[in-house]
């Protein structure tokens, strides 16, 4: 049987939010069969749960956000894509402000901190939510294109195509696959830093945003190059961070994808809104399980390999 998975034991983190610059504290719990991944404000004065699903996402400005009532978790999709990479089901995750801590700006501290923790298979079935037909969202004409698509496909893949004009990024390649059945996230994707220009930096400051940026969790690039010292961590760095973030994006649906993700200059909004077209076509997908691991995708059975 493909089973549902958890942590073994708790695990902590401390860090910076990315906008808002506040310190903040993380506990990733364990939780029962079928909790989902739910997050916890227990900073407030009566601690708010605030269950992922693509209805809870209040806004996509630069990230995604989700909130139950008035209570709000900013920048959810980097550990969000870890969890989709490890294939994590049910999670309670303890916060002590409004946004996760950025730590490095990839996934790779998330891998390692539920890593560390130990994953746990449970007595449960996993269930998948199966693509059958195809499912779009498109926006703009000629150069301000993009669009994001869900098709059938016995496994999860996602292919991503960005368009910045920037000499850093033509030299990298603007195009990615990736296959989850491979067993690579953690090596292939999950170290992918976020990336900004500093062209940008001083409105988003001035917006109350990137706060808490930096070159130790972004790859910042100016005009004409990328100003971290120690390059880039892969060759196609920038549009693995896109697969990376569509992840985090798509998981929030709070099913894994049986499906093929494809997108062109997509971002957190529009894999939002992917999520509710897929969601408000019925016979566009249905739920699945495999009592049997010869008949679920190639390497969804195995639990993802430590580094």
């Amino acid at each position: 049987m493909i089973a549902q998975r958890t942590l073994k034991t708790l695990t902590k983190a401390v860090g910076v939010g990315l906008h808002s610059g506040q310190r903040v504290e993380l506990t990733l719990r364990p939780a029962a069969p079928d909790t989902g991944i739910v997050f916890r404000r227990v900073d407030l004065p009566e601690p708010v749960d605030i269950p992922v699903s693509a209805a809870s996402v209040t806004d996509t400005r630069l990230a995604s956000t989700i909130a139950n009532g008035g209570a709000k978790v900013h920048t959810i999709e980097h550990l969000m894509s870890a969890c989709a990479g490890l294939g994590i089901d049910n999670l309670i995750v303890d916060i002590t402000a409004e946004e996760v801590p950025i730590l490095d700006g990839s996934a790779a501290s998330f891998v390692y901190l539920l890593q560390s923790a130990g994953i746990e298979l449970q007595k449960v079935p996993k269930r998948f939510i199966r693509l059958l037909k195809p499912v779009e969202v498109r926006e703009g004409e000629g150069r301000s294109l993009k669009w994001a698509r869900l098709e059938p496909y016995h496994g999860y893949k996602l292919s991503f195509e960005i368009e910045f004009d920037h000499p850093a990024v033509n030299a990298t390649g603007q195009r990615v696959e990736f296959d989850l059945g491979t067993g690579q996230y953690a090596r292939e994707i999950a170290r992918a830093r976020t990336f900004g220009f500093t062209r940008d930096v001083e409105m988003m400051r001035s917006h109350g945003l990137a706060l808490g940026g930096g070159l130790d969790n972004a790859i910042v690039l100016d005009d004409v190059k990328v100003l971290n010292a120690d390059g880039l961590r892969y060759a196609d760095e920038f549009a693995k961070h896109k697969i990376l973030d569509a992840m985090g994006d798509l998981y929030i649906v709070g099913k894994p994808l049986l499906a093929a993700y494809s997108a062109y200059r997509s971002g957190h909004a529009m894999n939002n809104q992917l999520l509710r077209a897929l969601l408000a076509q019925p016979d566009s997908h249905d739920i699945v399980t495999f009592e049997q691991d010869s008949r679920a995708p190639k390497g969804f059975a195995q639990l993802a390999l430590a580094w």
